[in-house]
């Protein structure tokens, strides 16, 4: 992830939910000859997506709260306040689906809704210790 990601209003990470992560990585490791890593999420099984030697994004079964959805790929938007970003589209028509909560050594995220149905996760970054 470059530092260009972390600025508000950037698309800044793509992450695929699937029922079937050993398929997904094979199919898209192939098509687009990405580099494929296991992340070091305790309890969580995860795998970093890497292209051109960066982070770009990950792929994860699909979690028990969205249980029985479609796989699907989202996207996550860089903002500078996830509690305001939520507020606001709340007041705009939108809905939350995933309050605001922390990732642990990433940041803190919350997957919005807006008037038309679409999702779209926010997320704010830690400072990346130099």
């Amino acid at each position: 992830m470059g530092n260009n990601c972390q600025v508000h209003g950037a698309f800044s990470w793509c992450e695929l939910l699937t029922t079937d992560t050993e398929s997904a990585k094979h199919f898209y490791g192939k098509l687009f000859n990405w580099a494929l890593e296991p992340a070091p999420i305790t309890g969580l099984d995860y795998t970093l997506v890497k292209s051109g030697g960066e982070k770009r994004g990950g792929i994860m079964a699909i979690p028990p709260a969205v249980e029985g959805e479609p796989p699907c790929w989202g996207v996550y938007v860089t903002v500078d306040d996830v509690e305001a970003t939520a507020k606001l589209a709340v007041e705009m028509g939108g809905k939350v689906l995933m309050p605001p909560h922390d990732i642990p050594d990433v940041g803190r995220f919350s997957v919005l809704q807006d008037p038309q149905g679409a999702m779209i996760s926010v997320i704010t970054y830690l400072p990346k210790a130099n």
